[in-house]
This record gives structure tokens, C-alpha cells and sequence, in this order.
């Protein structure tokens, strides 16, 4: 490169640098919201269920999803209202016993129930239970994972005892991949559920806020 362009290409790779901050916001906010189109946007099953809904009373298919939405978020937030009051515990005791008398979508619906609780707060005694560990894959000083461990009693595989960790996935928790790993593979987290929620959200950018500088 001449002497005459490189201050040209300086000064091009600064305004660069400077600009990929803002430019990385942008194609994450555009990721987000592309993904969250794909779930719930007018062309997927759930939006033309919100269309369907709307559609009656709106006349058109564009307001007739905006409607749509405008309901279902209204329930939710009526729904968040009875629950901030503790009035829903009438209404989820039914819908548990109708639900959990349905072979096959009775263990779905109670997997999933758990799941959600593990992460809300004032969860359950059982979910409480679950304490957050480091798994060493490898052995200590190896790849570490923040993970669930679900219960302190070991499983014998092979002569060898085993512990059963969930490692949530990110940046939605609710699910994950249970391994049992060896024992020793297991050390003890200290950060509460609420961190490990922060974390996986985050996809770790709040690693250091609860697990410190290093």
C-alpha cells in the first residue's frame, strides 16, 4: 500500500470499528426480530391463528392480525393481573387435572410445567431442589458448563457413579440436554437459579456481573 493511501485506509478501518457496535445492535435486534416473525409474524400458524380471531371483526387480514395480537395480549396481561393477586390458583388446579388425565400430552404438558417453574420465581419445593453447578467436562481445569443438578444421589454406570445435570440452552432456558457425567466432573455453582436465568438469556453477557472479573 502507497504512503498516500494508508492514512486513507486508516481512517477507513476507524470509521469502520466505530460503526460495528451500532452495525452488530442493529443485525441482532433484525435477528431477533426475523426469529420472532418466523413464530408468531402473520405468515405462521400462530399468526393466522390471530388472524383468524381478529379477522371476523377487523375486516382485513392486517388488522385483523393487529386485533388478533391486541386480544392475546390482553389475556395475557389479565392472566398476569390474577396471578399477581394469587386468584389463578383455582383456574391452573383445573386445568392441571384436565391436562395431566391425557395419556401422552399429560407428560409433555408436566415436563414442561416444570420446566417454566424452575425459572419463575417462588417456584415449587421439588424445583427448588435443583441447585446450579459447574460440569468439568474432561475433569477439573476442562470445559466448564453452568448447569442444573437435579438430584445429589449418584447413579452407578459401569462401575462408576454418575450424577444427572440439565445444561439449559440459550438464550431461551426452558429446556436443555440432561447428561450424566462422572461425579467428580460436578463442583458446586455459587450464584442462585436467577443467575443461571441471566446468564442463558444473555447468551453470557452477564457472566461477569454474577460470576465476577477475572
Amino acid at each position: 500500500m502507497t504512503g498516500q493511501a494508508r492514512p486513507l485506509f486508516r481512517v477507513f478501518v476507524t470509521g469502520l470499528l466505530a460503526a460495528l457496535p451500532l452495525a452488530a445492535t442493529v443485525a441482532i435486534f433484525a435477528w431477533v426480530i426475523n426469529l420472532l416473525l418466523g413464530w408468531v409474524g402473520p405468515e405462521s400458524a400462530v399468526g393466522q391463528l390471530l388472524v383468524a380471531i381478529g379477522f371476523g371483526l377487523a375486516g382485513s387480514e392486517v388488522f385483523g392480525y393487529l386485533f388478533g395480537l391486541a386480544i392475546v395480549a390482553g389475556a395475557v396481561f389479565a392472566l398476569g393481573l390474577l396471578v399477581e393477586a394469587g386468584l389463578q390458583r383455582g383456574l391452573a388446579k383445573l386445568v392441571n387435572a384436565v391436562m395431566l388425565r391425557i395419556p401422552v400430552v399429560s407428560t409433555v404438558y408436566d415436563l414442561v410445567r416444570k420446566m417454566v417453574g424452575l425459572f419463575t420465581p417462588g417456584g415449587s419445593d421439588g424445583l427448588k431442589s435443583m441447585s446450579p453447578v459447574w460440569c468439568h467436562f474432561g475433569g477439573p481445569g476442562g470445559a466448564a458448563a453452568l448447569a442444573l443438578l437435579g438430584s445429589p444421589d449418584a447413579v452407578t454406570l459401569g462401575g462408576k457413579r454418575y450424577l444427572a445435570v440439565l445444561i439449559p440452552t440459550s438464550p431461551v432456558p426452558v429446556g436443555g440436554g440432561l447428561l450424566y457425567v462422572p461425579e467428580e466432573w460436578v463442583e458446586r455453582a455459587d450464584v442462585g437459579i436467577d443467575a443461571v436465568t441471566s446468564i442463558y438469556v444473555s447468551m453470557g453477557l452477564t457472566s461477569s456481573q454474577h460470576l465476577g472479573r477475572g
